[in-house]
């Protein structure tokens, strides 16, 4: 047998095709993706130069109304309206508390994902939703408590998005499951709900629950706007992802449930074991698109008079001292709301990477 000296091992060749090649081969390869070429560039170099001089070259970044000279965009309203558009009414010297949950969360998130004691994550997954809500809300440990109609901006979006998103997975799964059941009862009570839900719009269930719902309260009690607004959305998030779900466990081949019997595990043992974790991969691209149409959705809390982001711009144009700058505050929405689903999309796609157990 021959032995061959690692050291002498030739590398691989480098590609030398260069640009030219790679452009003949993606945007010029026949005479129809030559034209549509031409036509993107052509668009491109209409409509991105005179973008970026408003955007940057010709903005204005500083100083006050009176010394906007430029043709640019007037960033000095998103400037000087900056905490409103982030933390709505909240109380400026209790700002703090905000950024604090915001810390809390990246940390919470690095310790999930970084720690490899069971019990010590599921210690932090149950404590990190009371100490957010406690910093955010106060009333314990001597913080002032700053009620839920004085939250609004980014905060609020934030907040109703993970809340919703969190709370409706695992009762979309509990719910797709009962969609799959043998028992009656359960599947036909699953299908109503997911069927009557799915059948009206969003606007409608928050409707529901800010105006309809108080109307069944006996006298004297009050229950908070927000978290009404927070279970109708959970419950209309759940039924869309229940049929996610259900979608995923449909794809599932009908050996894997019989490999599970086969091995004498319990229906429940089954399911969360072998099955559940393969449907939800499955199923990660359409539930990443239903969390990104939730997120885009909580601007809806405004019918309920809750002011999110983008309400906060439409309410901050109304100030006599900042007329005409509504084209500024929606243009800054646009982007906070590209990042923020442009990020979701993209750590969807990491996920995928990371269990993808297809073969290449």
């Amino acid at each position: 047998m021959a032995i061959y000296d690692i050291k002498e091992a030739k590398p691989a060749p480098i590609n030398n095709r260069g640009l030219v090649f790679w452009l003949r081969k993606n945007l010029f390869s026949d005479i129809k993706n030559s034209l549509l070429s031409l036509f993107c560039i052509y668009f491109l170099f209409i409509t991105v130069p005179p973008a970026l001089d408003w955007l940057i070259f010709s903005a204005t970044w500083s100083g006050s109304q009176e010394d906007i000279v430029k043709d640019g965009a007037r960033w000095i309203f998103i400037i000087e309206k900056f905490d409103q558009f982030i933390y709505g009414f909240y109380p400026e010297n209790l700002h703090w508390r905000p950024l604090f949950v915001a810390a809390l969360t990246v940390a919470f998130v690095a310790s999930v994902k970084l720690l490899n004691n069971i019990k010590l994550k599921i210690v932090i997954i149950l404590l990190y939703p009371f100490v957010s809500i406690v910093f955010i809300h106060g009333g314990l440990f001597g913080l002032e408590t700053v009620e839920t109609n004085k939250w609004g901006g980014l905060m609020l979006t934030v907040i109703v998005a993970a809340v919703g998103i969190i709370a409706s997975f695992p009762i979309g799964i509990l719910l797709a499951l009962g969609r799959q059941s043998n028992m009656p009862i359960v599947k036909t009570l699953c299908v109503g709900f997911i069927e009557f839900v799915r059948g009206v719009p969003l606007i409608t269930i928050l409707f529901m629950a800010s105006v309809v719902l108080p109307l069944f309260f006996h006298d004297g009690i009050d229950f908070d706007k927000l978290l009404r607004a927070l279970i109708g959305i959970t419950l209309f998030q759940a039924a869309y992802i229940a049929e996610v779900v259900r979608g995923g466990l449909q794809a599932i081949p009908k050996g894997q449930y019989e490999a599970s019997e086969s091995l004498g595990l319990s229906y429940w043992q089954g399911m969360i074991l072998i099955i559940l974790p393969q449907a939800l991969k499955i199923s990660i691209p359409n539930l990443v698109g239903s969390f990104i149409s939730l997120f885009k959705d909580t601007t809806l809390v405004l019918i309920i008079g809750l002011f999110d982001i983008l309400a906060m711009v439409t309410l901050t144009n109304s100030d006599s001292n900042w007329l005409g700058y509504e084209v500024e505050g929606y243009v800054f929405v646009t982007f906070i709301y590209w990042i923020f689903c442009f990020s979701m999309s993209q750590y969807s796609k990491s996920v995928e990477r990371r269990f993808n157990t297809e073969l290449k």
